[in-house]
């Protein structure tokens, strides 16, 4: 591990830099901070990239994870802008532990948290993320629903949309459409109609080149000049679709003043009805300013407000983000808004009376009050849309709601792989918990039979949710004292 730190350190040596990049750069923390920043930040490229992951606080509401040496071993200590954030040792693998399966924290760079956590959003809200591959962001900003309102996370590139949708179901989120459009499609769907909106814009990628080295051919062939336009469009399209009264934050992982300050401030002059915002950084109270220049974020290029990471002053990569808001009061009713946590116990279940005769049987061992929303059946397959959601044929979808199964070919229901992550292990009469020492648990995420003897196992259900600690991971049928694996092919460790 030392000689790749090394070796990457050398790569990242300022021979081996952009010149563009370093003389943007050297101008802009020299005329603001002096010629000592500019070295103290060519000597944070010799240092090994800080890791991250963030607890899932829609299955950890405490947002602390379940006590056990490994965890302990693993060194966390929090990221000081993002709840329930944690900086890990290095040579860690969280990822390689039965709880990143079990959808309780998500692998992310510590400052590419700051955009969703400075979002304010609130459950029942109807919230877009316009660039939302692989999901960091949207993971955060759907735990933040907390199972209302409505997530609609869009990438455009349909390939990553696919990998977006595994790390959304993975976490749980069951509130939520993934898209696969341009922003005038949607714009053209929603004009007006959500009440927080992220645009985390492609960019020239100047911040990531100490974790990506990679980046930096990237940057040499295109450079900042050809993102702007795309970023601008994004921003337009992006303001068109917010309600007034709403928030948007516009953010980037790039130093790039004509990526970040530049398309703002052009942006602000051309639309009086937004103003731009100091955030206030979660958990640090109300004094937004303060608090960023506490945690060694400092404020944009000629925009007080905008937050900008550098790495030799916070413990993260290079990243831009900025809070808009969108003057005015939201005269319109929305058909999510405030719905789904006011509705009556009859109202969230009346779905259930929609269910086919093949899915009947399995739902009754499904509590009462899981769900709540529009049944839809299409191909034999269900799914759970959020509450007065319709869908529109002008746009395409890689999902629909929540995918709660299908009907086999024997016309039984099988459980989707979703459903079990998104179900609580309360919330299933059929259950069994392997411990997360136990070698059952990687057995069983590796799609191997495993042995019930002396595990917790409750319910004669024929489909069992299974539990690593109490937490869903997936089903699987028993037989005899054996379990008949069900675990998605397509999420197996590997």
């Amino acid at each position: 591990m030392q000689k790749k730190t090394e070796e990457q350190g050398r790569m990242l040596g300022e021979d081996h830099l952009p010149e563009e990049f370093l003389q943007e750069t050297k101008r802009l923390l020299g005329s603001r901070y002096g010629e000592d920043d500019y070295r103290l930040f060519l000597q944070s490229y010799q240092e090994e990239a800080r890791a991250g992951l963030r607890l899932n606080r829609r299955k950890l509401p405490n947002l602390s994870l379940p006590a056990g040496p490994e965890q302990e071993a693993w060194g966390l200590q929090p990221v000081p802008w993002a709840e329930g954030g944690y900086y890990y040792g290095p040579e860690k693998k969280p990822a390689r532990h039965p709880y990143y399966y079990a959808g309780l924290y998500y692998i992310q760079e510590p400052s590419a948290m700051i955009p969703a956590s400075i979002l304010p959003v609130s459950p029942g809200e109807r919230v877009l993320d316009l660039c939302a591959a692989p999901g960091g962001k949207a993971t955060q900003l759907g735990a933040k629903l907390g199972g209302r309102g409505v997530l609609y996370a869009n990438d455009i590139s349909s390939s990553r949309a696919k990998g977006l949708l595994k790390n959304l179901e993975l976490f749980g989120i069951p509130n939520m459409f993934v898209t696969s459009v341009g922003p005038d499609e949607l714009l053209d769907v929603f004009p007006e109609s959500f009440d927080k909106i992220l645009i985390d814009a492609p960019c020239s990628g100047g911040g990531m080149f100490r974790r990506e080295p990679s980046m930096v051919k990237s940057f040499q062939e295109k450079g900042p000049a050809a993102y702007v336009p795309v970023q601008k469009e994004l921003l337009e399209k992006g303001a068109k679709m917010l309600k007034a009264g709403g928030y948007l934050v516009y953010s980037t992982c790039t130093f790039s003043e004509k990526e970040n300050e530049g398309v703002i401030l052009d942006f602000l002059a051309e639309h009086e009805e937004f103003e731009a915002e100091a955030p206030q950084i979660p958990g640090r109270g109300q004094n937004g300013e303060a608090d960023m220049e506490q945690l060694g974020l400092r404020d944009g290029v000629g925009l007080r407000e905008a937050i900008r990471v550098w790495p030799h002053c916070a413990a993260g990569e290079g990243h831009f983000a900025v809070l808009l808001h969108k003057k005015g009061e939201d005269k319109r009713s929305s058909p999510s808004h405030g719905h789904a946590h006011l509705c009556k116990r009859a109202e969230r279940d009346s779905w259930r009376k929609e269910l086919p005769s093949w899915a009947a049987a399995f739902f009754r061992e499904v509590s009462d009050g899981f769900g709540s929303g529009t049944l839809l059946c299409r191909d034999n397959q269900l799914y759970l849309l959020p509450e007065g959601e319709p869908l529109h044929r002008k746009l395409r979808y890689v999902r629909t709601g929540l995918l709660l199964g299908a009907r086999s070919r024997a016309g039984k229901f099988e459980p989707s792989q979703a459903l079990a992550m998104a179900l609580a292990k309360e919330e299933y009469t059929s259950t069994v918990s392997i411990p997360s020492y136990d070698s059952r648990a990687v057995k069983y995420l590796k799609g191997e039979t495993v042995e019930l003897d002396g595990l917790a196992a409750r319910g004669d259900a024929d489909w069992m949710l299974v539990c690593i600690d109490g937490f869903p991971v997936g089903w699987g049928k028993r037989s005899g004292s054996s379990l008949k694996n069900k675990y998605y092919p397509g999420w197996r460790w590997q």
